[in-house]
């Protein structure tokens, strides 16, 4: 037993090999070009770039596992999520995948929310107009590029455009689909009254599926290319974020992920979807049939240390890590960073705030405050932006009954410690994490029928290596610190859009 998850990124496509048991025999990466931008705020990627790098990593996986291409038992796919790939008849791209990190549709997403109403937009997609999402793109592309617009045929996702490539199925999943403002997230399927208030016709959009469903299978052209088998099935996936969330066990009601990145995700698994009328939060079908997932965003979470190392550096011993340098320094502050406090809000901010002009702040300092201090605020504040998200859950009562970590923030002692006070919950940390591709290939072994379900795969093969405790003195002392913190936001508020 041999399964495939294929990770279409925006810096470049990771194939994962995995056995029977789960045990990861392989993987490759290739990258892709950085991504292009013509005009300030604007992220364009060839979406030939990525079938590239799928041709090149699946061969070059399979050759470090020292697997046939013939002995795969199920592919599946993930990726970036909310990217517009526009086809004409003949399945040739129009123009460049507009990404979704571009944010060229601020006019837009204002557009969509007053010919629907914000409150509809809620009642149909479960989301808000965000410039991250697929039919703002849509909406420009219609308004500025109406010619490449007459000639589309066929609108895809990012990921579903390898999968047209290597198999010619015409499909997404319920999860990536969530991400486009056009999905009736709650009855999982495309909605009907967005296309209407769109003017769009249903054959642009792919078939959707269910994330363990066979969705096609790798054709003689994909084999070609690839070196996989001809005749293969290919399961389905996710986007990127359930996928993780499948690749980490958060796949049941009350088990909640928190991983810091560049930004920042909360992410936790429901029995139902859940709407914030005030949509501060994103709610998805989940890539587990019948669940959906809801997910709060800090902009620069993990960004927000970087910047600080870009700036000022690192001190201590070169040979070191600079990241950990960082953390040693921040050790000698005690919790609390005496009363400093740290907005992470360098890029605006999505949970809870909405607002794209919030900017960062260092508040409250003294003569006696240091580096240490500055760097440890910086981490508190981080987890204080992640524990917002929370705060939203507790008030949409969804459960949240473990807590695990990702990314950078699972990866030092200091933060792990910060995060258990600042939530005042136990966190765990994985044995292994291998990311969304990880995911993609237990979706795979779903689809094939190698587990049961989507939990039982889960279950078999993720493993928690470590708990940490919050120490009940510094959770009263970080919750005091985050009364101030939620301060900041109304009172600096009214500064920095006078200073835009």
């Amino acid at each position: 037993m041999r399964l495939l998850g294929i990770d279409i990124g925006t810096g470049g496509t990771r194939a994962v090999l995995l056995d029977g048991g789960g045990r990861v025999v392989s993987s490759a990466t290739a990258a892709h070009p950085p991504f292009a931008s013509p005009h300030v705020g604007w992220a364009e990627q060839n979406p030939g770039d990525w079938w590239a790098a799928a041709c090149s990593a699946i061969p070059e996986c399979l050759t470090r596992g020292k697997t046939a291409g013939g002995e795969i038992s199920g592919i599946a796919l993930t990726g970036q999520m909310h990217g517009l790939v526009l086809l004409d008849r003949g399945g040739s791209v129009l123009r460049p995948s507009i990404i979704w990190c571009d944010q060229r549709t601020e006019a837009e997403c204002r557009e969509i929310t007053e010919r629907v109403s914000a409150a509809r937009l809620i009642e149909l997609t479960a989301n808000p107009a965000l410039t991250n999402f697929t039919l703002p793109k849509i909406w420009w592309v219609q308004k500025h590029e109406p010619e490449i617009w007459a000639r589309a045929s066929t609108i895809l996702l990012p990921k579903d455009y390898v999968r047209l490539r290597l198999s010619g199925s015409r499909a997404t999943d319920v999860a990536d689909a969530s991400g486009t403002l056009l999905f009736d997230v709650a009855n999982r399927q495309w909605s009907g009254a967005m296309m209407e208030a769109s003017r769009l016709n249903a054959d642009l959009l792919p078939t959707v599926f269910e994330s363990c469903e066979i969705s096609g299978h790798v054709s003689e052209e994909g084999a070609r290319a690839t070196g996989l088998r001809a005749g293969i099935p290919i399961v389905t996936g996710a986007g990127d974020q359930a996928a993780g969330a499948v690749g980490t066990g958060i796949v049941r009601p009350g088990a909640v992920r928190a991983t810091i990145g560049t930004s920042g995700v909360v992410f936790a698994a429901t029995a139902e979807p859940v709407r914030d009328p005030a949509g501060r939060i994103h709610t998805f079908c989940h890539a587990v049939p019948q669940r959906w997932h809801v997910m709060g965003v800090t902009q620069a979470a993990g960004y927000s240390l970087r910047w600080f190392r870009d700036q000022f550096g690192a001190t201590g011993d070169p040979a070191q890590d600079a990241y950990e340098r960082l953390m040693t320094e921040a050790s000698a502050a005690p919790a609390g960073s005496d009363g400093l406090l740290w907005a992470p809000y360098l890029m605006g901010e999505r949970t809870p705030h909405l607002d794209p002009n919030a900017r960062g702040a260092l508040v409250g300092i003294s003569a006696a405050h240091t580096r240490a201090h500055v760097i440890r605020a910086i981490l508190e504040g981080v987890a204080f932006s992640l524990r917002d998200s929370l705060t939203i859950f507790a008030e949409l009562k969804i459960p949240v009954e473990s807590i695990r970590l990702g990314g950078g923030g699972a990866s030092g002692a200091l933060w792990r410690q910060i995060q258990a006070d600042v939530y005042g919950m136990p966190v765990g940390v994985l044995e292994v994490e291998e990311g969304s591709a990880y995911g993609a290939a237990l979706l795979a072994g779903v689809g094939v029928g190698h587990w049961t379900s989507v939990e039982t795969a889960s279950d078999a093969t993720v493993q928690v290596l470590k708990r940490i405790e919050p120490e009940p003195q510094r959770v009263a002392l970080m919750n005091r610190q985050y009364g101030a913190y939620r301060k900041l936001y109304p009172a600096l508020r009214d500064i920095w859009r006078d200073a835009v």
